[in-house]
């Protein structure tokens, strides 16, 4: 077994020392490139805005704003439900929340609103919505039916001209149940070494035997890595699939299949990404130990660089079980986090930016600041943001050069409402401090009105 194989006993919260994130002198960066003054103050942002887009926005950010009604909305979604019936809310929703955040449902809306998106300079990363989380699993069929939406995703992804290097995101808890992925993670801790060619096995649809699952789990697993190498198959060279971070009570068996994934198709360019929570103390050391795993078995990282979303979920159950709170202890401290991480990433990119790529995940300024003299035509740093949120920055962004993406969730009402709520309530701090943007989007609207324009 190679040292690289059998490091992913370390992917485990106990074994990280190191929960900063040191900063790195500019001269180890190399040269740098004059952005020049970049201003996300400016309601100009939202000229290209419809007069309608405009009040739809102010309105939905201030219902987001409301803790009540967010920490409610699954409720009040289900009374609307019996009281107005499934069409009729849809009907409801359609023009308020769902188009603020959803591309749409059929291919011919999903379409319109993407191309209306690159003509704004944006780009979209696909979000099929469909996860689980523990006691949701839905058996093997319903896996098999999650992985040809995943496979439709990839389709869309490709075979329209939004861009010329797209991106989608995926949820392996919608490919490979969530129980199993936590039993995954106690093993790890408990194992002095996996070797991460079990794995690449059952991507290749070989037989495995994973240590410490029974027969029955073990042939679950293949099912799903065999659905992950589907996908995976069908986007290398075509579409970057980003994988999202979850719960850490099922991260490192998450990050174990991402890594397998990574070193089959990350061998001739970075087709597969991983997600890294800068608001979990030992983020620094999960993206290091990746690092050194890819540096040492020769195959290629994409990083998508988040600070996080599940924290009050995280802290609760780190209450519950009486274990340590794996969330960092301040705001501030999770920004040095962010920020640290990204430092790093940027000197691996200056040394060899075909090998590393990078998505600065965020809607905080003061990151996006921190890179802006990034190469705009190098391609292996871009910016991202969700769609529906935080548009004066995307806007300038992409008026500057910038590449950026949106996270673009598209399906039925039906289906992407428990998608929405689970976002809504786990970045509840975020959209209760949508207050600048809801104060631009004001001026941008009184502007148009002392003009006596009105509309667009």
């Amino acid at each position: 077994m190679s040292e690289g194989v059998s490091v992913f006993r370390r992917l485990l919260p106990l074994r990280f020392l190191s929960t900063g994130a040191p900063s790195s002198s500019s001269a180890a960066r190399g040269p740098r490139l004059d952005p020049g003054p970049l201003s996300f103050e400016d309601p100009g942002a939202f000229r290209v805005k419809s007069t309608k887009e405009l009040l739809r926005a102010l309105a939905v950010f201030r219902f987001c704003s409301v803790p009540l009604l967010v920490n409610n909305c699954d409720k009040l979604l289900s009374v609307a439900r019996g009281v107005l019936g499934r069409r009729g809310l849809s009907l409801l929703l359609r023009p308020f929340v769902y188009a603020q955040f959803v591309a749409g449902e059929t291919e011919g809306e999903i379409s319109r609103s993407m191309t209306k998106m690159a003509d704004l300079g944006l780009r979209p990363m696909l979000a099929v919505p469909l996860e689980e989380d523990l006691g949701e699993s839905t058996g093997e069929q319903r896996y098999e039916e999650n992985m040809a939406s995943m496979l439709e995703c990839v389709r869309l992804s490709h075979s329209n001209a939004w861009t010329t290097d797209p991106m989608m995101q995926l949820k392996i808890t919608a490919l490979l149940s969530p129980e199993l992925c936590v039993k995954l993670t106690a093993l790890l801790k408990h194992q002095t070494s996996v070797d991460l060619e079990v794995l690449l096995r059952g991507l290749n649809g070989e037989p495995i035997r994973f240590p410490g699952l029974d027969e029955r789990e073990n042939a679950h697993l293949l099912c799903g890595l065999k659905r992950l190498n589907t996908i995976a198959e069908a986007s290398v060279h075509k579409v970057r699939v980003l994988v999202d971070a979850e719960y850490t009570y099922m991260n490192p068996a998450l990050s174990l299949v991402t890594m397998a994934m990574m070193k089959k198709f990350n061998q001739g360019g970075v087709w597969i990404w991983n997600t890294y929570q800068c608001y979990l103390k030992e983020s620094r050391g999960f993206l290091q130990e990746a690092l050194d795993v890819s540096s040492r078995e020769g195959f290629s990282v994409g990083v998508k660089l988040v600070r996080g979303a599940y924290m009050d979920k995280e802290r609760r159950q780190a209450e519950k079980e009486d274990r340590p709170d794996p969330v960092h202890d301040s705001w501030e401290n999770t920004n040095h986090s962010y920020n640290g991480n990204m430092e790093l990433l940027m000197d691996l990119i200056s040394q060899d930016p075909q090998r590393y790529r990078v998505i600065i995940a965020t809607h905080n300024e003061e990151s996006v600041r921190q890179e802006l003299g990034v190469d705009k035509e190098g391609g292996s740093v871009c910016f991202g943001q969700l769609l529906g949120m935080c548009d004066h920055v995307s806007l300038t962004l992409a008026e500057q050069g910038y590449a950026v993406y949106k996270s673009v969730p598209y399906g039925s009402v039906e289906d992407t409402m428990p998608y929405l709520v689970r976002r809504a309530q786990e970045n509840r701090t975020v959209l209760q401090g949508i207050r600048k943007e809801r104060d631009l989007l004001r001026l941008e609207l009184h502007r148009r009105m002392r003009l006596g324009r009105g509309g667009r």
